[in-house]
């Protein structure tokens, strides 16, 4: 009686595991490429898109998942083929898990109602300027390539986002992608204005506040009062700025 009512606890006790722990178990165990799906994909694809690569959490290892395994293995240096091996998923953990504070030396922004930013009344021009002209893409869909082509267009990849608020502020002529502005500017944090970039990715801050493609996912819109890590990326900014 006593074996029955203890095998019937320990049977309960495991249905109370969460899902999410399971997951967290199985993540790391075994290599994910093209064509595989389970949890520790979905946990994959969740880390990629919190390190700044857009990624759909579904599960499924399609070609949108290898491309970003695949732009996240060239900034990390590593062999870009898409595969993530067991070492490559806790890297990309390791870099979600990461928190670097990035503190301007000016005065910070804030979000209104809506999400969009506001500057500081003490902001210079340039810099007004440029989270204007955030602010009319900031809830624009995610589109691979978007922005290069032209400065308008119907949606906007990283650095096609960074671009346009750049060239709004006249501080840009031609869009750059993500490796062009670790050769952008000037070298280091700027007093208003820094930018991040990558092989694979580019984020920026301005005045205080985050302008990256990887907020507009979990939001709706690219602005964000929360930092992220800098580790693996290049850092510039607009010389008086």
């Amino acid at each position: 009686m006593h074996r029955t009512l203890r095998a019937g606890f320990a049977a309960a006790a495991l249905t109370l595991i969460p899902v999410a722990d399971a997951a967290a178990a199985s993540y790391g165990s075994r290599t994910l490429r093209s064509g595989t799906s389970g949890a520790d994909v979905e946990t994959l694809q969740r880390y990629l898109d919190r390190v700044g690569y857009d990624t759909t959490a579904d599960g499924e290892f399609g070609p949108a998942t290898a491309r970003s395994v695949r732009r996240f293995e060239t900034a990390e240096q590593r062999r870009a083929d898409g595969t993530a091996t067991r070492y490559e998923q806790r890297l990309v953990r390791t870099r979600a898990d990461e928190s670097e504070v990035d503190e301007p030396t000016g005065d910070e922004g804030y979000l209104d109602s809506s999400g969009l930013a506001v500057a500081p009344a003490t902001a210079p021009e340039e810099v007004k300027a440029i989270i204007a002209a955030g602010n009319e893409i900031a809830t624009k869909p995610y589109k691979y390539g978007g922005g290069h082509g032209r400065f308008r267009d119907s949606g906007y990849d990283c650095s096609g986002s960074i671009s346009y608020a750049l060239h709004g502020a006249g501080l840009l002529d031609t869009p750059l992608d993500s490796t062009g502005f670790t050769r952008w500017g000037v070298r280091g944090k700027g007093e208003w204005v820094t930018v991040y970039g990558n092989a694979g990715h580019a984020y920026m801050t301005v005045a205080g506040l985050r302008f990256d493609t990887s907020a507009r996912k979990r939001s709706g819109n690219r602005w964000s009062e929360t930092t992220r890590s800098a580790r693996g990326y290049r850092v510039r900014h607009p010389e008086g700025l």
